[in-house]
């Protein structure tokens, strides 16, 4: 899946699942909480191809991701992808193919998601204000990288940095420590199991399973049929998932400020 329908489905996700518990568990957020949440597990959501390097002393290539910021997110993305290709080696089996990068490796698997998401946490709660601000930036970069796509093309990397460094520096002024911090680690916990899920419903699959051996192989890749995946760049990803994703999006919004709006106007449903 390509990089602004993999942002666009964190977002979907996190307020349809934001909307279901302030509907049915009565977990409230306030609209900052909403929006930070939001942006975080949009950004998550591209955080797994981190592993798929470009030209860096080029500027040019890689995914999403490595092109948020610059030659530095590009060098991130080279270096990511040189221990997930290292991670492989060390681990397969007989049965397992040689590669020549690590893309949908390592990244793509359940361990990392869980350890990105405790991670996160763990370092917000540890070093507070420099650990918020360093993660919100990157994740805000990410999230404008991806639901923005063309904007952030014509703007480049530069404004994306300038404009992530401010709304996370206004964040973290604003956010709650006590709630706050978790909403970040699982938010972007959230954004990274999206992103696996949307790339198991292409051709090529995930490693989802993965450190599990299944027919002496420990990197089985599992995906939907070749005869009902999605083709990555195909009409049917960029148009239609792209429409589906916003409709939930929007409805989710809806259904989330519309109570507050029409009691604010003594209105009932």
């Amino acid at each position: 899946m390509m990089g602004p329908q993999h942002a666009l489905s964190g977002a979907a996700v996190w307020l349809a699942g934001s909307w279901a518990l302030d509907h049915f568990a009565d977990y409230h957020q306030s609209p900052l909480a909403l929006a930070v949440g939001t942006a975080v597990c949009a950004g998550g959501a591209l955080f797994p191809d981190l592993d798929m390097s470009g030209k860096v002393t080029r500027n040019q290539g890689g995914a999403t991701v490595a092109r948020t910021f610059g030659v530095f997110s590009l060098f991130a993305a080279e270096v990511m992808e040189k221990i997930s290709l290292g991670v492989y080696y060390a681990t397969k089996l007989s049965k397992d193919p040689r590669r020549n990068n690590g893309h949908r490796t390592l990244t793509h698997t359940l361990p990392f998601t869980v350890l990105v998401g405790w991670g996160t946490t763990a370092l917000c709660a540890a070093y507070g204000k420099w650990a918020v601000i360093t993660i919100l930036f990157f994740m805000f970069g990410l999230a404008l990288r991806g639901l923005f796509d063309e904007w952030a093309e014509r703007a480049g990397w530069v404004i994306i940095t300038l404009a992530s460094a401010g709304a996370a520096w206004f964040t973290f002024a604003n956010l709650p420590g006590g709630r706050g911090y978790p909403l970040i680690g699982t938010a972007l916990g959230v954004g990274c199991f999206v992103h696996i899920l949307g790339d198991m419903i292409t051709r090529a699959g995930v490693p989802i399973l993965w450190p599990i051996p299944i027919k002496r192989r420990m990197w089985m890749m599992i995906g939907l049929p070749n005869s009902i995946a999605l083709r990555v760049g195909s009409k049917a990803e960029v148009v239609g998932m792209r429409i589906a994703l916003t409709v939930v999006s929007a409805l989710a919004t809806v259904g989330l400020i519309a109570p507050s709006v029409l009691s604010r106007f003594d209105i009932e449903i």
